[in-house]
């Protein structure tokens, strides 16, 4: 059963949360603040974390931090901001999706299996290795290596390379990108796709490549992987 780790200070919020995903078949822990949410993030391995950014003492965001630092499991922002700026800070983080209060408890959910299901290989998946120069991708592993040296994406970046490497040469606008990166696309903005490519990029720095080329006006395509 895949478990979903809900980090709220609010407890009424939780319950709500809490309620919906167990209607939907998934197991629920929860944390009340930042250092539970550490300490369950690290005893449980959840395979999603619904995590508030306004919390006292130890914030969503430096949560997101320290879990960045070991781990890549996906993570749903809330927050009562709805600031573009908010939402840039919380996927420049890497975070993969952002929710704003108050929200639909459906919402959430729809989002939460959008997410998961990036990560989930298809019942008859093709293609299940990609390979371009020294960039290497196995679909079903959700994996990525540079000649040999794996290198860790979130879901999100993830989806956004393979959607990349699956036509290398090929320039991808950002509606595309949207579609392959975030299922409920709708609610994307172009700054939040650039921020995932600059992440995606700063991952590569280390081999002196720019794994994503901008085409001006058109929208972006594979570099060079030689």
């Amino acid at each position: 059963m895949t478990t979903i780790l809900v980090v709220d200070d609010e407890q009424h919020i939780r319950e709500v949360i809490e309620f919906a995903l167990k209607q939907n078949g998934f197991n629920v822990v929860h944390a009340n603040d930042g250092r539970e949410a550490l300490d369950i993030a690290n005893r449980e391995s959840p395979d999603l974390i619904v995590l508030d950014i306004l919390m006292p003492e130890v914030s969503g965001t430096d949560v997101c931090r320290e879990i960045r630092k070991t781990s890549n499991t996906p993570i749903v922002f809330l927050s009562s901001k709805d600031e573009e700026l908010d939402k840039i800070l919380g996927l420049e983080l890497g975070g993969d999706d952002y929710l704003t209060k108050p929200f639909s408890p459906r919402e959430l959910v729809a989002r939460i299996k959008a997410v998961l299901r990036r990560i989930t290989p298809g019942e008859s998946a093709n293609n299940a290795q990609l390979q371009h120069g020294n960039l290497q991708m196995d679909i079903e592993r959700h994996q990525v290596h540079w000649s040999n040296q794996l290198i860790a994406l979130t879901v999100t970046e993830f989806g956004m390379l393979r959607t990349l490497l699956s036509r290398p040469g090929h320039v991808f606008s950002r509606d595309t990108l949207m579609d392959n990166g975030y299922e409920l696309h709708k609610v994307v903005s172009d700054r939040t796709i650039d921020s995932h490519i600059r992440r995606l990029r700063r991952k590569f720095q280390t081999f002196d490549i720019n794994i994503v080329e901008t085409v001006h006006g058109v929208g972006y395509k594979l570099g060079q992987c030689e």
